[in-house]
């Protein structure tokens, strides 16, 4: 029974965000980001039919699983772009060293100001780091691990809501700008976005999001300790 239990919330879940997809192409607005509709949906049919996480993650889990292939998958446009980015290779690095201090120091200040406690300092910390790296990070210093992975979700769709709309304002519109600037802020959400704008901004938001998950796994964890 649990077989079929977890097919049927694969099926539900790829139904709804097929929906929210097609949704989301016809009105072309950033609210409807189909990460961002999808998940509150599934959130809202959970809690009215009374189904459990636990139980829903019977199918989720598999769709979890695609996480790592997918990611992998990035290194297509890496290579398909990597003239790109060695001839931009200085910005680019000066992009993801901007973009990884100014998450931890926009994190630091924020933990400092809220006054949360260490464990939940140590767990919100990690939130603009992809989902497993976050949640080792989390597990290392002391932090929650499921909670970091929801914080990285939630990160990821606002960035990929408001980075859009703000980069327009601001008159950003090189591939190499808005592809770092997603990947870095909204990791794989990020990317995904990107990829609605073309290869060279997904090629440069997926180094982005692969090269700045790579720093903070080296400096969080011990900027995390000297500051809690």
């Amino acid at each position: 029974m649990s077989n079929w239990s977890g097919i049927l919330f694969i099926l539900i879940t790829i139904v709804i965000f097929v929906g929210m997809r097609s949704l989301y192409n016809r009105v072309r607005n950033p609210i409807f980001n189909p990460v961002a509709t999808t998940t509150l949906v599934l959130i809202i049919g959970l809690m009215v039919s009374d189904i459990s996480y636990d139980t829903y993650m019977l199918g989720g889990w598999w769709i979890q699983e695609l996480l790592g292939p997918a990611v992998v998958a990035l290194a297509y446009p890496l290579y398909h772009q990597r003239k790109k980015i060695f001839r931009y290779r200085f910005p680019l690095f000066a992009g993801l060293l901007s973009g990884v201090f100014m998450g931890i120091i926009s994190g630091m200040l924020y933990v400092k100001v809220a006054a949360l406690s260490p464990v939940y300092s140590a767990t919100f910390l990690p939130k603009s780091v992809t989902s497993p790296i976050a949640m080792d990070i989390a597990a290392i210093t002391g932090g929650i691990p499921s909670l970091a992975a929801a914080l990285v979700i939630l990160s990821g769709i606002i960035g990929a809501i408001v980075g859009p709309v703000l980069m327009k304002h601001l008159g950003i519109s090189h591939y190499l700008g808005i592809g770092v600037a997603l990947g870095c802020a909204a990791h794989g959400i990020g990317t995904a976005k990107a990829m609605e704008f073309g290869e060279e901004e997904a090629a440069f938001s997926s180094i982005g999001m692969t090269l700045s998950a790579l720093l903070y796994a080296l400096v969080l964890p011990i900027s995390i300790q000297y500051f809690l």
